[in-house]
């Protein structure tokens, strides 16, 4: 007989609550270390002027005020919305093809891991690779161009293609994790529907317009909002592949940010740009939100 059950009192475990705050903890503390506390010294940074060889010493708003009048910065906001502009379309629409064709066409673990495996990739490795294929004089593309009769092109040496070379890249590295993201959204909804549909007669774009794009209006915000924002973020292709240029023309906001941070040891000013852009991924996520009605599901 056991001790509980002589003692005449019951065994008492963990409540539900209990279990679950166990579970989250390490979530948590990682959250608190590694994105709230920097975070938050980012802010309190923002207001000094620091250059990490001397005592950072208070200078209020002089660092955001200096920031309204900085044409770079402005530009570089720019270039961020106009890269996901570039980018953000084509991405989540062949994302969404490839996830129709394979719901349709096959479930096979091996093709949704060859779709995953650009995503799983280093940054660094795959902007190295494609920086490679992409050289203007010995680059694999241009001699297939060249080979076929075309003229070659200068993809990241170029102004004007440079940054939507950038966006390419990105794309491609970003387009199978979006596609099975959208797959297992297309895979939540039921079958009975589309059923239901094609004995009404409905057409294949009924069908898609209909049912399956409200049915994934969840997985589109999710899929919408980090893509925006790691678009507005994006740093290590244009460091690896035209560290800015060629004439500013890729010079994207947060890599004028990392610039001034570690290249001009402007830590204070740095945060104040820091905090202003976090402020326009903050009010993006929440209208983006808003406009899709993110806390309704239609098939609640």
């Amino acid at each position: 007989m056991s001790t509980a059950a002589t003692s005449g009192r019951p065994q008492r475990g963990l409540s539900q609550a209990q279990t679950a705050w166990l579970m989250l903890a390490p979530a948590l503390l990682g959250f608190v270390l590694f994105y709230a506390w920097p975070a938050a010294r980012a802010v309190a940074i923002s207001f000094t002027d620091w250059n990490l060889l001397r005592p950072a010493h208070d200078v209020g708003w002089a660092n955001y005020a200096r920031l309204l009048n900085d044409g770079q910065f402005w530009r570089g906001m720019q270039l961020s919305l106009y890269y996901a502009l570039l980018n953000i379309p084509l991405q989540t629409v062949l994302g969404l093809g490839l996830a129709l064709a394979m719901d349709r066409l096959t479930r096979s673990l091996f093709v949704r891991a060859v779709l995953l495996l650009s995503y799983l990739l280093s940054n660094v490795l795959v902007a190295m690779v494609w920086l490679w294929l992409l050289d203007p004089t010995l680059g694999a593309l241009n001699h297939l161009i060249s080979a076929v009769g075309g003229t070659p092109q200068p993809f990241f040496a170029s102004p004007e293609q440079s940054l939507a070379t950038v966006a390419a890249v990105n794309v491609w590295r970003h387009m199978g994790l979006v596609a099975l993201l959208f797959l297992a959204g297309l895979q939540n909804i039921p079958r009975s529907l589309y059923e239901a549909a094609a004995m009404e007669g409905a057409s294949e774009w009924q069908i898609l317009r209909r049912i399956t794009l409200p049915l994934l209006r969840p997985v589109m915000v999710f899929v919408l909002v980090t893509s925006v924002t790691g678009a507005l973020q994006i740093f290590d292709t244009v460091a690896v592949t035209t560290q800015g240029g060629p004439e500013d023309a890729s010079r994207v906001v947060v890599y004028y940010i990392v610039q001034n941070a570690f290249g001009y040891l402007r830590m204070g000013y740095a945060s104040a740009m820091s905090v202003v852009l976090c402020a326009v991924m903050l009010l993006y996520t929440a209208i983006q939100m808003r406009l899709m009605r993110a806390d309704h599901h239609d098939l609640a």
